[in-house]
């Protein structure tokens, strides 16, 4: 699967202490299992000159105090709190100065953030995405750059997950309706 490395990003969604370290409150050892595949993802990346975007999930502890329907401390607890060590992407992951980072609020990177901005800005037009939660954050944001016609391409292997049937029915759902998903192996930047 080749992408056009000059209009692709990859985008590594939620790499961070809260899911993928065995201290966090919302660890799973599938996230854990991912920060290697999705560091080879993102040296292959940086090795072909490819933009890397990463996505930081961080909710102010009152967030959800007003809600009216969509409270995820009532569905997860409270986790990835704003300024917590819980909320920083993982050590072994390296952000460098020049990779955009955005941080959300709910599970879609594109909901109320710069993303969209910052891709039509820089003439991104493809999505190579990895990182985790399968059928939440990685699936939700998919989907929202499917829709907003970017063309978003899971890496396979590079996506973490609570349960492996979480992460079968993400990445089949996002293969069927708006994406492609592929092995890292598959995908050449050119």
């Amino acid at each position: 699967m080749k992408v056009d490395s000059d209009a692709t990003a990859v985008v590594v969604v939620d790499m961070q202490n809260g899911f993928c370290h065995p201290d966090g409150s919302l660890y799973a050892p599938g996230s854990e299992g991912a920060i290697e595949p999705v560091g080879d993802v993102v040296d292959r990346a940086r090795e072909a000159g490819v933009e890397v975007v990463w996505t930081r999930d961080v909710h102010p502890p009152e967030q959800f105090e007003d809600a009216h329907y969509y409270d995820e401390f009532d569905r997860w607890g409270e986790h990835v709190l704003e300024g917590s060590w819980e909320a920083e992407i993982v050590d072994e992951l390296d952000p460098h100065e020049e990779d955009m980072v955005v941080v959300k609020h709910t599970y879609d990177a594109f909901y109320r953030t710069q993303l969209e901005g910052h891709l039509e800005a820089h003439g991104i037009d493809d999505l190579v995405v990895c990182g985790t939660l399968a059928n939440v954050c990685v699936l939700h944001t998919a989907s929202s750059a499917g829709l907003r016609d970017y063309r978003p391409v899971l890496v396979e292997d590079a996506v973490g997950c609570i349960e492996d049937d979480h992460r079968e029915y993400a990445l089949d759902h996002a293969d069927f309706l708006f994406g492609e998903v592929t092995p890292l192996e598959e995908i050449a930047f050119v």
